[in-house]
């Protein structure tokens, strides 16, 4: 079996460590089919949480599911015995422990030279246990002055043992997100709400399978309920279409380049090129990661959000995406970005650091944004790249801001063009030069690339906040009340 995995591991270019992830990732959406067919709310409880630490302990070994256990056993504690502060206090002790994990086991390195451990799978679970003490702790306040988010996740009672062991062990998303809230994964479990699917018979799993497709295409042209089956399919042939073109551009433009003398012989358009290929190549390694989460969910059940407003209603399977690929590559505006990348981690910043971390009654600033990005850039791990990385992306946010004020106080439809031009260049530019940090890692390496195209990303974003302070576009009057 070992040298079979060692030839399958070899015959696509991975570490077989890295191999037997990717099997058990791919055994998400089987398990997640299956998930449709366990009787039961504590037994659709029990199934989540011990297929995850089933497939965890396959891809990563026995001491994964003692990791996850801390933080774990951390939350609920809050959650029982310090109800008012038992947000705060599973933030600090569950972040404390995840930069404690990234310090032992420096996984950006071993990430790098092709191996992988649980730190990924414990970042998302990280998340997870804050959201849900945090909510936890929401459920005593009164409604009044709460936000939208507050109110729809607060939660009034105490989640049972085995609701929250099902909740943070979940297998469709505990490898790799998305990150989702306890509130929905109860009303998905219980079938409540949005979240109701279709009761199936026991019976073998080989004939339950058929049993599946078969209904499941019934579904698709003969009943309301929405069925996963073509949504599924379609996160499929994305993962495929993804990984395919990683397995294609990495070759021609690995990382080891920006440390090779050849690169720095280059003129400054050619490394800037570089830099560009060299970002757009490593993304598509998340994109197939995260379509591959987005069938598990989707398959499950869990993904459905509801129907959209349009004739006829289509269904939504928000909750399982993670990604829109087009609309990073074609972002409009860098302020774009987190709607369309990392969309529930991005979401789970949103919510419980960038909302909370604005004063009532005074609006969000450059301090909020730098905040929120410095937490993202602690979550990622104590690399200089990172915190380089989310520093530069704040900067780009904010730069990107001000390009849109222009864009919108333009006087005619062709400046404005211009300057939407202009603002989709920017992003272009600043994102691929930041996410070198982001793959390097180190600091050396991080100003080195950064000063080989001589700081243009960071320079430019700079001078657009200068500018900013400048020229101001005017206000648009305000129409007088008449008498």
């Amino acid at each position: 079996m070992g040298l079979e995995m060692e030839a399958m591991a070899g015959s696509i270019g991975v570490s077989v460590p890295v191999l037997r992830f990717l099997l058990c990732f791919a055994a998400t959406i089987p398990t997640g089919l299956l998930w449709r067919a366990v009787p039961g709310a504590m037994g659709r409880h029990l199934y989540a949480g011990l297929t995850g630490a089933t497939l965890s302990y396959l891809s990563f070994g026995a001491t994964s599911n003692l990791l996850f256990v801390v933080p774990m056993t951390l939350g609920y504690l809050a959650m029982l015995l310090f109800r008012r502060h038992a947000g705060l206090i599973t933030f600090l002790g569950a972040f404390g422990f995840l930069i404690a994990c990234h310090v032992y086991y420096m996984s950006g390195d071993a990430w790098k030279e092709g191996g992988i451990d649980a730190t990924g799978a414990l970042m998302v679970l990280t998340l997870k246990v804050i959201s849900c003490s945090i909510n936890y702790s929401d459920g005593i306040l009164k409604e009044e002055g709460l936000r939208d988010a507050q109110k729809k996740n607060r939660l009034t009672k105490l989640p049972s043992l085995i609701e929250y062991f099902g909740y943070c062990l979940c297998c469709g998303s505990h490898f790799a997100g998305p990150v989702y809230e306890m509130k929905d994964y109860l009303e998905w479990t219980e079938r409540k709400g949005v979240s109701v699917v279709q009761q199936l018979p026991c019976m073998g799993y080989a004939v339950l399978t058929l049993y599946l497709i078969f209904v499941n295409l019934l579904q698709i042209w003969a009943s309301p309920t929405p069925s996963p089956l073509l949504p599924t399919l379609r996160a499929l042939v994305q993962a495929g279409i993804c990984m395919g073109l990683y397995l294609y551009l990495s070759p021609k433009f690995p990382l080891s380049r920006f440390s090779e003398p050849l690169y720095y012989e280059w003129g400054f358009w050619h490394r800037l090129f570089y830099q560009y290929m060299s970002g757009f190549t490593a993304r598509w390694k998340y994109y197939f990661i995260w379509s591959i989460s987005e069938a598990s969910i989707i398959i499950s059940g869990l993904g459905f959000t509801g129907w959209s407003e349009s004739s006829p209603p289509k269904a939504k399977w928000d909750r399982a995406k993670n990604v829109d690929v087009l609309g990073v590559e074609l972002a409009g505006s860098s302020v774009q970005l987190p709607l369309v990348w990392n969309i529930q981690v991005s979401t789970w910043l949103r919510y419980y650091v960038y909302e909370r971390l604005i004063q009532k009654g005074k609006k969000p600033g450059f301090l909020q944004l730098l905040g929120t990005q410095t937490v993202s850039a602690i979550w990622h791990g104590l690399y200089p790249g990172y915190i380089i990385f989310f520093v530069q992306s704040a900067l780009m946010i904010n730069g990107s801001r001000v390009i849109y004020r222009w864009q919108q106080a333009a006087s005619s439809s062709l400046l404005s063009g211009i300057l939407a031009f202009l603002n989709f260049a920017y992003t272009l530019l600043v994102l691929n030069y930041s996410c070198i940090g982001f793959q390097v890692l180190s600091f050396k390496e991080t100003l080195a690339s950064y000063r080989s195209v001589y700081y243009v990303g960071t320079i430019v974003p700079i001078v657009c906040l200068l500018l900013g302070n400048v020229i101001k576009p005017a206000r648009k009057a305000k129409a007088r009340k008449t008498e």
